[in-house]
């Protein structure tokens, strides 16, 4: 019997000690072959934080770090996504006034749109319109631009003749799309109340600081064309990716 009682107090003594010792993270695991030092424990990540700090943490990641040699850098890790690009866009101007327009002499106002990102995809921007320049109280618009010969909300076209009437718009500078080949190249704006989807108007898959294009907005008028205020919105979306 006394043999029997000493058995079962080894074996609990042997538990508590394996239940307890894996309740604490081990600064080295050593054997004769290898060290270990802070062995990864797979065990938490989140935002710490009190009044005085926050704490960006993450536990788990495998061969995280900052890596380099000449011609590149490589940033490893969750950690560093905070450190590369935050992502940002901005619109220089949320109202643009063409003002009172006079038949056949097209009028033009320009808008700056600014993109960072860090993303590794890159970003894109779309555009689109609410509906064509129209007169809320009467329902009167001036419809979309058809250039020249044609063009759409997805193709540019050249548009120089002062008797093709109509609203668009031009890009130029970084990231724009291939088809404005030059500052006489418009679009139609797509227009979200026909049922168009918003189309790309900068996109890139590269990292980058400061991506700027310029947007011109061009409207001609027949001397037919009502008068009144005439209005709509454009909405821009930055979209990134990682």
């Amino acid at each position: 019997m006394r043999k029997f009682l000493l058995s079962a107090f080894l074996l609990c003594t042997l538990y508590f000690v394996l239940c307890t010792g894996v309740a604490y993270a081990q600064a080295e695991v050593i054997s004769p072959n290898y060290i270990i030092q802070m062995p990864n424990l797979n065990s938490g990540a989140g935002l710490p934080s009190s009044s005085n700090y926050k704490v960006s943490s993450t536990i788990g990641q495998n061969a995280a770090g900052l890596f380099s040699s000449a011609g590149f850098r490589v940033k490893s890790g969750f950690q560093y996504i905070y450190s590369i690009i935050p992502f940002s866009f901005t619109v220089s101007s949320t109202s643009i006034n063409f003002g009172s327009l006079i038949a056949q002499t097209p009028s033009t106002a320009t808008n700056t749109l600014t993109v960072s990102s860090g993303g590794a995809g890159g970003y894109q921007v779309k555009a689109s319109e609410n509906n064509p320049l129209k007169i809320g109280s009467t329902g009167t618009t001036i419809p979309d631009t058809s250039c020249d010969t044609s063009c759409s909300e997805t193709t540019a076209g050249a548009w120089t003749s002062s008797s093709r009437y109509g609203f668009g718009f031009n890009m130029s500078g970084d990231d724009v799309p291939a088809d404005f080949t030059n500052s006489t190249y418009y679009r139609q704006f797509a227009n979200r109340d026909g049922a168009e989807s918003p189309q790309i108007v900068m996109s890139s898959i590269y990292v980058g600081t400061g991506r700027e294009s310029t947007v011109t907005y061009k409207v001609n008028i027949s001397g037919v064309q009502p008068a009144g205020v005439y209005n709509n919105m454009i909405t821009y979306t930055a979209i990134p990716a990682y």
